[in-house]
């Protein structure tokens, strides 16, 4: 049975989460695989930390990515029609090195006015739990919780942070994905993944989206890009690239990037704020 664009909504907002969602061919993730593959083969085989915070400003074939309707249908049945995006980046875990994501929510450093936001999370490689694919505990979305700066180097997030929160692996979901698919989670659903243990790499790509009437908390200067509808002039408008690393493109980058820098160290001097379970009905 064909589930409705309610039924999904629904579900998301009991659960924090969507998994799996259909999105693209297993042939469309294999290229998009390639084209990563040959980025990272002119920067000595790994795309650099700074190239890879919002990297569809740098690379055409992202920014189409970012645009195209098959992940902005089901965001928008989640978010309502004015959609932006926040942010990207690849989540690349190598075969047999130690790094892991901790549990945490998304959007303990994002400086947002209002904890809104959904993540796709694109598989460009098998993400299972052999490959640590991420996992997710059902429900933990309704409050924003306080994270602690773990300082370990093997955690993948940007403040090594972990939530304060005795989280029961046991309630966890691992969202299996195979190449093309999506999962859709919860800017403040607690989620995480463990360490590859598999013989390939596990790729993903993360579009970060949030409704365009949300604002920068506390004076920030943030950028963003419109996805769809209407821009109401809240962030900064980001612009699509005219090639793969298009001099004024990285210049842009550069300068975005130490935007977003600070609004991830701003964020740890913030106390967490009390979430929201459903999304915000009226523009302003």
């Amino acid at each position: 049975m064909q589930e409705h664009g309610s039924d999904r909504r629904h579900r998301f907002y009991c659960d924090g989460f969507l998994s799996p969602v259909a999105a693209f061919g297993s042939e469309e993730a294999a290229d998009w695989l390639r084209r990563l593959e040959m980025v990272e083969a002119r920067m000595a085989g790994r795309l650099p930390p700074a190239f890879n915070a919002k990297p569809h400003l740098l690379l055409p074939w992202l920014w189409d990515i970012v645009q195209d309707r098959r992940i902005l249908d089901p965001v928008e049945e989640l978010l309502g029609p004015d959609i932006l995006c926040y942010g990207t980046s690849f989540i690349i875990k190598r075969p047999g090195d130690e790094r892991f994501v901790s549990w945490h929510q998304d959007a303990t450093y994002w400086g947002l006015s209002s904890p809104e936001a959904v993540t796709a999370w694109i598989a460009l490689t098998p993400s299972d739990p052999e490959s640590g694919c991420v996992r997710v505990v059902p429900g933990t979305h309704r409050q924003q919780l306080d994270h602690a700066d773990t300082r370990d180097p093997r955690n993948l997030l940007g403040r090594r942070e972990k939530v304060l929160f005795d989280v029961d692996p046991a309630m966890a979901v691992d969202m299996f994905l195979e190449p093309g698919q999506m999962s859709l989670h919860h800017v403040l659903v607690i989620h995480g993944s463990e360490v590859n243990s598999s013989r390939d790499r596990r790729v993903g790509f993360a579009v970060r989206f949030i409704p365009s009437h949300l604002r920068p908390r506390d004076g920030l200067r943030v950028s963003a890009t419109l996805a769809r509808g209407r821009d109401l002039g809240h962030f900064e408008a980001e612009r699509r690239p005219e090639a793969d690393f298009h001099p004024d493109a990285v210049a842009l980058h550069a300068r975005i990037f130490r935007q977003s820098m600070g609004v991830i160290f701003a964020g740890a001097e913030r106390p967490a704020r009390p979430g929201a379970v459903g999304p915000h009905r009226d523009g302003d």
